[in-house]
Formats: structure tokens, C-alpha cells, sequence
């Protein structure tokens, strides 16, 4: 498994959200977030964006280069 499908799920799981409400912040449907989480589709550069935006994380840790989920400065 990809590191990235790991950690945007357990991101999304830890702050208390629905598969829905980040696909709300992605611009994108439900449907194709949850194939993201599944590691069906790779996920564009503008929704890993978002999502380190969203969750003030690095796009490090996202992608699994990092373990720290430090905190990134906006």
C-alpha cells in the first residue's frame, strides 16, 4: 500500500471527518475520494495540496517521507 492512501485516510479519521466533507473541500465527489483512500486513483497535485493546507501538515508526511506530522506554518 501507498503511504499516502494510510495517511489520508487516518488524517480524515483522526480529525472526526466524513469521506464526504473532505471530498466538500476538495472540490471533487465522495465517490472519488473514497477511490483515492482506496488507492484506485492517484490523487492530483492540487488535492494534496489542499489536504496539507487543510490539515496544516507536510506534504512529506503525506506522502510517507517523513513520520513527523509537524505542523507546517501558513
Amino acid at each position: 500500500m501507498l503511504a499516502y492512501i494510510k495517511r489520508i485516510r487516518d488524517l480524515r479519521e483522526d480529525h472526526d471527518k466524513s469521506q464526504q466533507e473532505i471530498a466538500d473541500i476538495l472540490g471533487t465527489s465522495q465517490t472519488m475520494y473514497a477511490r483515492y483512500e482506496r488507492g484506485a486513483n492517484e490523487m492530483p497535485i492540487r488535492h494534496l495540496i489542499a489536504l496539507c493546507k487543510y490539515y496544516k501538515v507536510s506534504s512529506d508526511y503525506i506522502l510517507g517521507l517523513k513520520d513527523s506530522e509537524k505542523q507546517i506554518r501558513h
